[in-house]
């Protein structure tokens, strides 16, 4: 595994000038029920653009016309290092990689989605409108010991629609660094999103989504997220491809 060393240079603004945004697809085996998919024998990922992440603060998420907005609440890494070829029986190089944490909201148009995976077309639009990914401010390490055993959740108007650990990830943050590494290398300032929890679900505009991690049942306030959704104004509409 070659490991070049950075530290302690990630800021909030600085989130937006990542590589890349890597994000683990079907990790949480409830999460594949509800969506009716097939498990995966091995980590799958995809893209998401730096440019539709939204920092706390900056507005509302933006609900394309004639989508069906999906939220997916996910544990965000923030990489310190540059990762490739990382050995997925190395725990602590990997978490050795991480700067900080954030908490995302991998926002997703379902419609669109669902389209592609049936004409196996790519997931780019779905996943890759501006204010699709919301995060929170950035969390130290010292603050989550343990990232595969933090509860995450997610609420839509004070009522709760995800609730679950990351004990309950099926490829864990060494393997997931793993598969990722081999195909492209990770630089120093990648995000990288862990998978979401069952409970997925929409949101129409006028809702406002609260989302958080609680360690040991203790709030990260670092970790919190309070966004609101609005319907766009611009010119894009869905037609099927």
């Amino acid at each position: 595994m070659s490991l070049t060393f950075r530290r302690g240079l990630t800021t909030m603004a600085s989130l937006k000038k990542a590589t890349k945004v890597v994000c683990i697809g079907r990790n949480y085996a409830d999460h594949i029920t509800e969506l009716n998919s097939a498990k995966p024998k091995q980590p799958f990922f995809f893209l998401k653009p730096p440019s539709s992440i939204i920092l706390p603060g900056e507005g509302p998420v933006i609900r394309p016309r004639g989508v069906d907005l999906h939220y997916e609440v996910e544990l965000a890494l923030i990489l310190g290092k540059r990762v490739r070829d990382h050995d997925a029986s190395d725990l602590k190089g990997a978490l050795d990689a991480i700067e900080s944490y954030a908490l995302s909201i991998d926002m997703t148009a379902r419609n669109v989605q669902n389209e592609a995976k049936k004409k196996g077309l790519p997931w780019d639009i779905a996943k890759g409108f501006d204010t699709f990914l919301p995060m929170s401010k950035l969390i130290e390490k010292s603050r989550i010991q343990d990232p595969h055993n933090i509860e995450l959740y997610l609420k839509v108007n004070d009522e709760v629609r995800q609730n679950d650990s990351t004990n309950l990830m099926l490829f864990q943050i060494p393997r997931i660094l793993s598969d990722i590494s081999k195909v492209m290398t990770l630089e120093a300032g990648d995000i990288v999103l862990t998978g979401t929890p069952k409970g997925v679900g929409p949101v129409v505009p006028g809702d406002v989504m609260r989302a958080g991690i609680r360690v040991d049942g203790t709030e990260i306030e670092e970790a919190k997220i309070e966004i609101t959704v609005e319907e766009s104004t611009r010119s894009y509409e869905y037609a099927e491809t």
